[in-house]
């Protein structure tokens, strides 16, 4: 069998027209037992791309577990051309504990790739990660939500100026793509620098399954399959309309100047008008009433959920639209304003 359609990984291989379900070892805990992350890697019989999907890089964030899993168990990938490894669960130990970071002297697993044999913990684990399952694809998907308190519309963030994140961006079909380099030690960021163009995908919030984003999800995962050839039965999808955001002046995050308790007055993914009123916050005796207003027409990507802040914490991250996108979304069916203030109250 030719070598070149065989995957391998550190301590195995997969040969073509063979599906591998592996914990793969990559740290051990205080008591010396082994950290396993689970992998499913599925190498189609007929030539193709290799493509990873990845999520809960923070143990916390849940929707995409259920994208990647369905996707590695419930698809019919019989005709797959290529190869798919899905990890559905890179931060195990912050999954366990539920929480965002690595329960090893509070580490973020994505600031911590490519990683590095023989450095810290977090250095450790990413790199077994990055070397065995990252560095011998083509391109990647790697999930994400918002981090706790808070929920992101579903919307795609990458490097528009490299011309392979360009395709795979626009290819998941979402309505909204944050054109920005991957921070230092992030997955998608170190991924792209390494000549693999990598997406990340942000949906909803933590610590919960979101049906409807886990299945816009889903179908964004099929309009990528379908743009790289790896599945011949679908289709790319458009989304109806769509925005790029590039440039700091372009977005923004709206922070509390006071503290009390929010009314926020749209929902996520909602379009506003500049000076509309987007929350309220109050004291516990509904006075000093203090109202957020949009600084521009935009879209609200990110939004509190935790309704209580102190001074300082972000309220919601608005995008700044075009009039072309915003006559597209009122034609459409965006998300409408909630409780919103009317001229009698």
């Amino acid at each position: 069998m030719s070598d070149d359609r065989m995957f391998t990984y550190n301590g195995g291989a997969v040969p073509p027209g063979e599906t591998q379900n592996i914990r793969y070892g990559i740290s051990e805990t205080y008591l010396g037992d082994p950290v396993r992350i689970p992998v499913t890697i599925v190498n189609g019989e007929r030539d193709g791309p290799t493509a990873f999907l990845t999520a809960a890089a923070h143990g916390d964030e849940l929707n995409g577990i259920e994208v990647v899993r369905e996707v590695a168990h419930e698809w019919d990938l019989s005709a797959l051309a290529g190869t798919l490894v899905c990890l559905p669960v890179l931060n195990v130990p912050g999954f366990i504990a539920q929480q965002r970071y690595l329960p090893v002297y509070d580490r973020d697993l994505n600031r911590s790739f490519p990683g590095k044999a023989g450095s810290t913990s977090s250095k450790r684990m990413a790199h077994q990660i990055y070397e065995n399952f990252i560095a011998p694809c083509d391109f990647g998907l790697d999930f994400h939500t918002s981090t706790r308190g808070r929920t992101n519309m579903l919307h795609v963030r990458g490097d528009m100026t490299d011309d392979g994140v360009h395709r795979l961006a626009l290819a998941f079909g979402s309505k909204v793509v944050i054109d920005s380099d991957g921070p230092s030690g992030t997955l998608r960021g170190e991924a792209t620098d390494d000549g693999i163009p990598t997406i990340t995908i942000e949906m909803g919030e933590a610590h919960r399954f979101q049906r409807p984003l886990i299945d816009d999800a889903l179908a964004g995962v099929r309009s990528v399959f379908a743009e790289y050839g790896l599945l011949d039965t679908d289709t790319v999808r458009w989304p109806g309309w769509r925005t790029i955001v590039a440039g700091t002046g372009e977005k923004t995050w709206l922070r509390a100047d006071s503290g009390g308790i929010v009314d926020t007055h749209f929902e996520s993914g909602s379009l506003v008008r500049e000076g509309e009123r987007i929350a309220t916050i109050t004291n516990p005796f509904k006075k000093d009433e203090v109202a957020i207003e949009a600084p521009f027409t935009g879209l609200l990507i990110g939004l509190l959920e935790n309704p209580v802040v102190y001074p300082g914490n972000p309220l919601c991250h608005l995008v700044e639209i075009d009039e072309s996108t915003r006559r597209a979304i009122e034609a459409g069916d965006a998300p409408k304003p909630v409780g919103q203030p009317t001229a009698t109250d």
